[in-house]
């Protein structure tokens, strides 16, 4: 009976379109009260949820994003791109792709990378002829890839819901597959060009310089180098590292390239704090959800049951995949985390599957649900700021969907390609 309550008025308010933090934190309130377990508990867990020391790298990290944006950074990565790719047929859409590719060493949200390459990226498309529809799936899609690349939100808030996975650990098993996602998003993004002849309108325009365009980028892609070297090294941890990611960019935008400006500072700190404060606010009231879940027992049941289930390892994971690609639509990263982990945790480890990877798996698969409608968070930004429906993504996006469920499948089959870049950094 607590149960059916915690979990159907949480599905009655996500139909009512009350947000998924209200309506997380809502519902696991209501079944606390209603099984007896004490009211100021709710509090309790919602301090608890987010006093967390790891967690302070949230806030960090995306002012050094905010930062990085404004700076312009963006635009000397675009035209580093187009001096890679080159003009042409699909050109576009493939430095959209490497764009946000290397946008994302340095934020580590879909969301704020699929912001600001369609800022970038979306009105030179528009004028080269690409469909609005098309551009908005492109960079959905590109925007996931952001998710593991780190420094990532997402595996950040991992390492702090499994000690076992150490963030550093994390960061670097994220390496290798959010590389390998958005290098195999080029092909059908290309493909999808080249078929609908796209972008043709700018095929006449002169390639910049390489050399010259390295440079200029050189500056914004060591932040990486910065952020990575630094954490292998042990010269910082990763709270201090993006500490040092916000000092680099204030460096980059006011010093070298003086593109930012000390009233400018203030506007960059409110948007990092709101975006920093949704964030938290979601971990917070969804960590009153998942107290619920464990304090009542939920957990345990279904764990055993999926166990037992007769269904094989490969079987199991196969049903962890599937549920977690349906319920990525319509949740967030932070709110499947938190939610989901307590029952999926339990399963990882009665198969001795390593906990890096499985976070690894995890993560991919709420990378899938970012671009995936109908709740897909990185589409819904796209399309915005491209002027289009979500419906009109359909026919594009699949291409895209199919194309990362591959490199999900791979990593299955391939752990290594995961756990390989950790064990060689010493973490």
């Amino acid at each position: 009976m607590i149960t059916t309550l915690l979990f159907g008025s949480f599905m009655v308010m996500m139909l009512l379109g009350v947000p998924i933090a209200a309506a997380l934190g809502l519902a696991g309130t209501a079944a606390i009260a209603f099984a007896h377990l004490g009211v100021i508990s709710v509090p309790t867990s919602v301090y608890t949820g987010i006093a967390k020391y790891p967690l302070l790298t949230i806030p960090m990290f995306v002012l050094a994003g905010t930062i990085f944006d404004r700076s312009g950074v963006a635009q000397k990565l675009v035209r580093f791109a187009t001096a890679i790719v080159g003009q042409g047929k699909g050109a576009l859409a493939v430095i959209a792709v490497v764009v946000a590719m290397m946008m994302g060493g340095i934020s580590g949200s879909g969301p704020a990378i699929a912001a600001a390459v369609c800022g970038v990226m979306a009105p030179s498309m528009i004028r080269a002829g690409y469909p609005r529809p098309y551009i908005a799936s492109v960079i959905a899609a590109a925007a996931a890839t952001d998710i593991l690349i780190p420094p990532s939100v997402a595996l950040i808030i991992y390492s702090v819901l499994v000690p076992a996975a150490p963030t550093t650990s994390m960061f670097a098993a994220g390496i290798i597959p959010g590389t390998l996602a958005g290098l195999a998003l080029i092909i059908p993004v290309f493909w999808l060009a080249r078929k609908h002849n796209l972008g043709a309108k700018l095929s006449h325009e002169a390639r910049p310089p390489f050399w010259r365009s390295l440079w200029d980028a050189a500056l914004g892609l060591f932040a990486k180098v910065i952020i990575l070297g630094g954490l292998r090294l042990g010269i910082f941890t990763p709270t201090e590292a993006a500490v040092i990611a916000v000092a680099y960019g204030l460096l980059l935008g006011m010093v070298v390239y003086r593109t930012i400006r000390f009233r400018d500072l203030y506007s960059m700190l409110v948007e990092a704090a709101e975006i920093s404060a949704i964030i938290l606010t979601v971990i917070a009231l969804a960590s009153v959800f998942g107290w619920a879940l464990s304090t009542l027992s939920v957990i345990d049941p279904i764990a055993d049951a999926i166990i037992n289930s007769g269904l094989g390892e490969y079987g199991v994971m196969a049903l962890l995949v599937v549920m977690l690609t349906i319920v990525g639509t319509f949740l967030d990263g932070i709110s499947i985390f938190i939610i989901l982990l307590p029952l999926l945790i339990p399963i990882a480890t009665a198969y001795k599957w390593d906990l890096t990877w499985f976070g690894v798996i995890l993560t991919l698969m709420i990378a899938v649900g970012q671009f995936t409608p109908p709740m897909a968070v990185n589409l819904m930004v796209a399309c915005r700021m491209t002027g289009c429906t979500m419906e009109s993504t359909l026919r594009w996006v699949m291409w895209p969907l199919v194309t990362m469920l591959l490199v999900v499948v791979a990593v299955i089959v391939f752990p290594e390609l995961a756990l390989w870049m950790p064990r060689q950094m010493g973490f």
